[in-house]
C-alpha cells in the first residue's frame, strides 16, 4: 500500500520463540459445528498450559462478540471472518506463542490463505472429523434444531457447504474418543514434531 512502510522490531520472532523455548505456530482446528473444535482446543491448550507454554486460544463465537461483530454468515463475512482471524494468529506466532483456533472455516482456500501467511510448520491444520449425525444429536448450541425449523439460513453442511481438509496435519475422528484422547493426539503430534518439550525436559 502507498505510503505504507513495514517497520522491522529488534525483538524477533526467534528471540521470543527461545524466550518460550517452544515453536510457535498455528493449530487451526476446522470441523462442522458442534463437531467439537472448541472442547479439544481449550483441553489442548490446558495441557499446554500445563507444562509451561505460552499459548492464547481464538474462537469462533468469542471473536465475533468483537473484532468481527461487524460480520454477518454470508459467504463473502465468513470469507473476511477468517481473514481477519489469520492476520491476527500470524501476529500471535510473530510473538512466539502457540495460538489456537477454532473455526468451521468450511472454504479450503480460505484456510490456506492463513497457511500462506506463515512460513512452513508453522500452520498446523487439525480437522475435527465428526459425522454431521453425530454433530446434530449433539447440537450443543440448538443451532440444528433453528435450522430444522428454518430459523437459520447459510448454515455449513446443511444449505451452505463445508470443503473438508485433504491433507491435515492432524486428523481426529471425534466418534467414541474422549476429549482427554483427542487432545493428547495433538500433545504427542507437537512433541514428535519438535513444537514443544516435556516440561521435565527442557
Amino acid at each position: 500500500m502507498k505510503n505504507i512502510v513495514w517497520h522491522d522490531t529488534k525483538i524477533t520472532k526467534e528471540k521470543r520463540s527461545r524466550l518460550t523455548k517452544q515453536k510457535p505456530c498455528i493449530l487451526w482446528f476446522t470441523g462442522l459445528s458442534g463437531s467439537g473444535k472448541s472442547t479439544i482446543a481449550n483441553a489442548v491448550e490446558e495441557k499446554l498450559y500445563n507444562n509451561g507454554n505460552y499459548t492464547y486460544l481464538l474462537d469462533g463465537d468469542n471473536i465475533r462478540h468483537g473484532l468481527n461483530k461487524d460480520l454477518g454468515f454470508s459467504e463473502e463475512d465468513r470469507v473476511e471472518n477468517i481473514r481477519r482471524i489469520g492476520e491476527v494468529a500470524k501476529l500471535f506466532v510473530d510473538a512466539g506463542l502457540i495460538v489456537l483456533t477454532a473455526f468451521i472455516s468450511p472454504f479450503r482456500k480460505d484456510r490456506d490463505f492463513v497457511g500462506n501467511l506463515v512460513e512452513d510448520g508453522e500452520f498446523i491444520e487439525i480437522f475435527v472429523d465428526t459425522p454431521i449425525e453425530e454433530c446434530e444429536r449433539r447440537d450443543p448450541k440448538g443451532l440444528y434444531k433453528k435450522v430444522r425449523n428454518g430459523e437459520i439460513k447459510n448454515f455449513t453442511g446443511i444449505d451452505s457447504p463445508y470443503e473438508s481438509p485433504i491433507n491435515p496435519e492432524i486428523h481426529i475422528k471425534n466418534v467414541d474418543i474422549s476429549v482427554d484422547e483427542a487432545s493428547d493426539i495433538v500433545i504427542e503430534y507437537l512433541i514428535k514434531n519438535k513444537y514443544i518439550r516435556k516440561k521435565d525436559d527442557r
